[in-house]
């Protein structure tokens, strides 16, 4: 996977390290805006703040047992 892809312009480059602690803003798609919503609603600040929320974590496990399911 290019993580560059993923990432605005301003943090292609960095290190998985730099781009987990970076604002939820520097994602593509992601907005100022968005970020801010996202902050004021469930106080997700950084990438990894995004990633570790348990509304995502509930999100990917009710879509992988979906997947799963028979």
């Amino acid at each position: 996977m290019n993580i560059n892809k993923a990432v605005d312009k301003a943090y292609e480059g960095k290190t998985l390290k730099e781009l987990a602690n970076a604002p939820v803003s520097a994602l593509q798609g992601v907005s100022e805006a968005d970020a801010q919503k996202l902050q004021e609603a469930f106080n997700i600040k950084t990438i990894r703040d995004f990633a570790n929320s348990k509304y995502v974590k509930w999100a990917m496990s009710i879509v992988n047992l979906a997947d799963a399911e028979e």
